[in-house]
């Protein structure tokens, strides 16, 4: 863990994100106690996702895009498009990965670590709408970890995803306890 007793997370929201994919993950997350700081790409700290949800960042990206996580997670949706764009996120997942920290990203938002190299080599699932581009991706899988890597496939998986990343991030128990706080 970089800097504190519980894990921290950053999550990048671009306009278009898929709001199941980004508030059930941090909020199982949060349940378990994980700081979940999320920073939105463009200036400002409001982003409106696809189904016109508009949420209230913790931060824009650029005042912690040089700063160090535990992992950092990307949710998917239409979105996706604009962090595939931003080469800071490219950077930062880059980054993160070399220090050997946690990557995690739902539906389409893989797309991003394969922009970045991330992928190649790798177990993966996304969204089957990106298999063009993801060819090895194990499209019948709901998460699939490798090493530190934790991608699902989309809106419907956001929930085994959360409880996922609370498994790997603070522990099985805990992961468990959340399950049974939300009668999963």
């Amino acid at each position: 863990m970089v800097g504190s007793l519980m894990p921290n997370v950053l999550v990048i929201l671009a306009e278009g994100f898929e709001e199941i994919e980004a508030v059930t993950p941090i909020d199982l997350l949060r349940r378990a106690g994980v700081e979940v700081t999320i920073a939105a790409l463009a200036p400002g700290i409001h982003v409106t996702g696809r189904g016109g949800l508009t949420l209230h960042a913790d931060t824009p990206l650029a005042a912690v895009e040089h700063a160090d996580f535990d992992c950092v997670f990307l949710p998917g949706g239409p979105g996706v498009k604009l962090l595939r764009a931003d080469p800071r996120v490219a950077a930062i997942v880059r980054r993160h990965a070399a220090a050997g920290r946690w990557l995690a990203a739902i539906c389409a938002a893989p797309l991003v670590l394969h922009d970045a190299g991330l992928l190649a080599g790798r177990k993966y699932t996304a969204h089957p709408s990106t298999a063009a581009e993801l060819t090895a991706l194990r499209a019948d899988e709901r998460v699939v970890e490798d090493g530190r890597l934790i991608t699902s496939r989309g809106a419907g998986t956001a929930v085994d995803f959360g409880l996922f990343l609370v498994a790997r991030l603070v522990s099985a128990a805990q992961s468990a306890e959340v399950a049974r706080s939300i009668c999963s």
